[in-house]
């Protein structure tokens, strides 16, 4: 199975326990890999066969916009059930990094594989 990937997205969201990162938008770095079969839309150089990267990157801009979970494990969780559901993706892998959160740290977080290959 082919993979498309996006790395480095970031988006600012609400996340966090502590009541000070309630009132405010923390940045959050995602990695991501999705299965796609890229002979269809190689055959005909047809994007509308293609899974379309940048939509992909605004509907997660978007989904972050509105979220506003404590744990990254349930970002994590509900974004790839909303990225696997609309856009029809069979398997994907998340990386999600919260820089800052610990200071001994460059980033902390998680990554969760979904689906199948």
């Amino acid at each position: 199975m082919d993979r498309v990937f996006i790395e480095g997205l970031e988006v600012d969201t609400v996340i966090g326990a502590y009541d000070w990162e309630r009132g405010i938008r923390q940045c959050l770095r995602l990695d991501l890999s999705f299965a796609w079969d890229n002979r269809p839309a190689a055959a005909g150089d047809d994007l509308t066969l293609a899974l379309d990267y940048a939509s992909v990157s605004a509907r997660i801009q978007a989904f972050a916009e509105q979220a506003q979970y404590q744990l990254v494990e349930t970002f994590a969780e509900r974004l790839a059930e909303v990225l696997m559901s609309e856009f029809h993706i069979p398997w994907l892998h998340l990386k999600l990094t919260k820089p800052g959160a610990v200071p001994a740290a460059t980033g902390v977080g998680v990554e969760i594989e979904r689906g199948c290959l």
